[in-house]
């Protein structure tokens, strides 16, 4: 089984072919961090224009590198929402055009499963597992417990995490994407250091598995505004983004551990257990770092896709069309892209939390 995976629901345009045994044969990513850059975030209308000029080309790449033809392939999967809806509209027509050309079935993946699955593409994990989702629009933690069948335990009632990264990145005066400029600051400050600045955990032994993140950024503006007037000095920059992320992780933790309680009490036959950390956040070392002593303490195994996987690419969609495929879970050609797609319609609506829960 060979499917072709596109992607484009945010600001990486992406095409992958995929066959059944989990053999990755080609995997394209095309970021557009250079167009949105100077806006210091993403600009849904340069992404959509970026995603029309360039999808083309990446499916034909792929293929070539794959060695398939369109003729060959056993399906067509295409990231169906959520995402910036100019975006996802680009890829689910080129797709459908592809399928209805081709009579090829029609696989329209929700772009958070593609990466709860990705952990089954790249270490076969057996379902239950627990999921910690962290990307730039979603904190979550799902029981993944089947595909297109989800349990969620927490979300974030404000900010995203990876919204967070970058929005804390940008007051300290660092580039954008800021995830990654965070992680490197931070590298640089040592415990005394970040002692410095006192930042508070949100929800820290709270009941329940939700995040909040929005009065963590403003305490850190408040930090910066302690500091003398003007460009700050790097030292403070480090030992800031050393404090930042040392909240994070806390409360990651912490959140983790109450979610790992949950999944234990409602899966207690279950010998095997997996914590997996997925989304682009996830590609963060001491986040994975601190979740490897969690899990381990925990007597759970921590399964954290490479980086080149947790960050938006169109493998983890052709497999999740290969999951899907293999239960016969096609879809028309008159799918409707969707800006909106929780993995759990029956979770009850948290408080605050809007469209992104």
């Amino acid at each position: 089984m060979r499917v072709l995976g596109i992607e484009s629901s945010c600001d990486e345009t992406a095409a992958a072919v995929v066959r059944g045994d989990r053999a990755i044969l080609a995997n394209r990513v095309l970021s557009q961090i250079a167009e949105h850059r100077p806006y210091g975030g993403i600009v849904p209308e340069i992404a959509a224009r970026s995603h029309l000029d360039h999808i083309d080309r990446l499916i034909g790449e792929a293929l070539k590198e794959a060695g398939v033809t369109m003729a060959a392939l056993d399906g067509i999967a295409v990231t169906g929402g959520p995402g910036l809806i100019g975006g996802v509209i680009v890829g689910v027509m080129t797709a459908k055009a592809i399928a209805l050309v081709q009579d090829k079935p029609l696989l329209a993946v929700n772009h958070l499963e593609a990466h709860a699955l990705t952990a089954r593409l790249t270490d076969d994990l057996p379902f239950p597992y627990l999921l910690l989702l962290v990307t730039g629009g979603h904190t979550q933690l799902l029981i993944v417990e089947g595909v297109g069948r989800y349990v969620r335990l927490g979300t974030t009632v404000d900010d995203a995490l990876g919204e967070a990264f970058d929005k804390a990145a940008k007051m300290l005066g660092l580039d954008y994407p800021g995830g990654p400029l965070i992680e490197r600051a931070a590298a640089q400050a040592d415990a005394a250091a970040r002692a410095r600045f006192a930042l508070p955990r949100p929800l820290l032994g709270r009941p329940g598995c939700d995040f909040s993140f929005s009065g963590l950024k403003t305490a850190l503006r408040q930090a910066i505004a302690t500091l003398p007037p003007g460009p700050l000095a790097s030292g403070d920059v480090a030992a800031i983004a050393g404090a930042f992320q040392d909240a994070v992780t806390d409360v990651l933790a912490d959140r983790t551990g109450r979610a790992i309680d949950l999944f234990v009490a409602r899966h207690a036959q279950d010998a095997a257990r997996h914590l997996v950390v997925a989304g682009g956040v996830a590609a963060n070392r001491a986040l994975r770092a601190r979740l490897e002593t969690l899990a381990a303490a925990s007597g759970f195994r921590l399964v954290a896709p490479p980086p080149a996987l947790c960050t938006d690419n169109a493998a983890m969609v052709a497999w999740a069309g290969i999951e899907r495929l293999r239960l016969g879970l096609t879809d028309p050609l008159d799918f409707a892209p969707r800006p909106r797609w929780p993995l759990d319609p029956a979770a009850p609506p948290a408080v605050g939390a809007g469209v992104k829960a």
